[in-house]
């Protein structure tokens, strides 16, 4: 993932900033974000595996974050590693910025 700002930035999307911090008190980061644009994206371990993301503790803490984030006017994509790997998250983003 390290590399996916450059590959937004060969598909003709604007480059996005990693570890993006979005909440004036909490130490939340979202793992791409779009600041001027206020669109996050969130990459989902684990869903097939009871990964942290979709297990009690872990789910509930996101729902908080996300409707945070919503409430300050974020939009928070969220997608698969399978997605970053196969490239549909590209399509999904040239939706969301054309």
């Amino acid at each position: 993932m390290t590399n996916f700002p450059n590959l937004c930035e060969a598909c003709g999307l604007p480059k996005p900033e990693a570890e993006v911090r979005f909440h004036p008190t909490r130490k939340w980061r979202f793992d791409f974000g779009w600041r001027e644009k206020k669109i996050a994206l969130e990459v989902e371990g684990g869903v097939w595996i009871r990964g942290r993301h979709t297990r009690g503790s872990g789910f509930l803490k996101d729902m908080e974050k996300y409707n945070a984030a919503a409430a300050m006017g974020w939009r928070v994509l969220r997608v698969t590693p399978t997605e970053m790997k196969n490239g549909a998250v590209f399509g999904l983003l040239k939706d969301v910025f054309h």
